[in-house]
């Protein structure tokens, strides 16, 4: 494994724990909102309810992220890592520098985006 790829995993297990910490940390902000009318307005629980929204999309975002850092510690442990998953060829540098779980090149990753 050369420099940049251990540089690359770092960066990549780095990513995972501070997701997992993220998550960890929101945790209570995805649970149900009571609907007890009581102790909360209507328009409190209107609040609650969209600020639960937004955590269970960012929690959704996160799990997205997490695949793909997965994916790319495996592409780097079986010796596949900087090489399109679609076409084969290598992946710039450059953009792994920016993504370093990118998967696909540009040019893959241009036409999945059609």
């Amino acid at each position: 494994m050369g420099s940049s790829q251990k540089t690359a995993k770092s960066i990549l297990i780095k990513q995972r724990e501070e997701l997992h910490g993220l998550s960890d940390l929101t945790s209570t902000d995805r649970n149900p909102v009571a609907l007890d009318q009581q102790s909360v307005g209507r328009l409190s629980r209107m609040d609650a309810l969209q600020m639960q929204a937004m955590a269970e999309e960012s929690e959704r975002r996160r799990a997205f992220d997490l695949t793909r850092i997965d994916a790319a510690l495996r592409r780097l442990d079986d010796g596949d890592y900087g090489y399109c998953v679609e076409c084969g060829e290598e992946i710039a540098v450059k953009r792994l520098e920016i993504d370093p779980a990118a998967s696909h090149c540009i040019s893959c990753a241009s036409l999945a985006e059609r």
